[in-house]
C-alpha cells in the first residue's frame, strides 16, 4: 500500500510548520520553498487542515498559519485523515458486510488487507508532529532495511510430512 502525495505533503508541510512557528505564523510560501511542494497545492491541503482545525490562520503582513494544538498533541493520522486520505488497503468499503467481488462477496486475502490498514492507522496515530520535528521515528521498526527477515517454510502442497 502506498500513501498517496496528498497525505505525505500534508504531512511534511505540518512537520515544517511545527518546526519553523515559534509563536509566529508561517506563510505557505515559506513551506513550498522549503519542501518543495507548489503553493497552490499546499493552499488546497491547509484548507481541509483548517476546516478540520489542525491549523489556523493569521490574515494581514506578517500573517500565515500556525498549528491549532501543540505538536506533541497532534497525531500523524489526524492530518492524513484531514486531508481525506484513505487508510484502507483492501478494495472493499471500509465497514462494509460486502465485498470487492461481483457477486459481494470477499476476497481470501480480505482479512489480511483490513489489518494491514488497521495496523497502518494504529501506527500513524502512535507518531506524533512532535516525533518528527525531535526526529524519535527513526529506528522504531525492529528490521533494518536490507537485513534478512526470518521466514517460515510451509510444506509443499502434497508434500510429505
Amino acid at each position: 500500500m502506498k500513501l498517496s502525495s496528498k497525505g505525505r505533503y500534508a504531512v511534511m508541510a505540518m512537520a515544517d510548520l511545527a518546526l519553523h512557528s515559534s509563536a509566529k505564523p508561517v506563510s505557505l510560501s515559506e513551506i513550498a520553498d522549503r519542501q518543495e511542494i507548489s503553493l497552490s497545492y499546499l493552499e488546497q491541503l491547509f484548507g481541509r487542515l483548517r476546516r478540520n482545525s489542525l491549523v489556523r490562520s493569521v490574515r494581514g503582513p506578517g500573517g500565515g498559519y500556525l498549528l491549532a494544538r501543540e505538536a506533541k498533541a497532534m497525531r500523524v493520522s489526524d492530518i492524513v485523515i484531514a486531508v481525506d486520505e484513505p487508510l484502507a488497503a483492501t478494495r472493499c468499503k471500509p465497514g462494509s458486510a460486502t465485498g470487492c467481488h461481483s457477486d459481494h462477496s470477499r476476497c481470501i486475502t480480505h482479512d489480511l488487507w483490513e489489518e494491514l490498514g488497521n495496523q497502518i492507522h494504529l501506527y500513524l496515530s502512535s507518531v506524533t508532529l512532535a516525533d518528527i520535528v525531535n526526529r524519535r521515528v527513526l529506528g522504531t521498526s525492529s528490521v533494518a532495511p536490507g537485513r534478512a527477515v526470518p521466514t517460515l517454510e510451509l510444506p509443499r502442497a502434497g508434500a510429505a510430512e
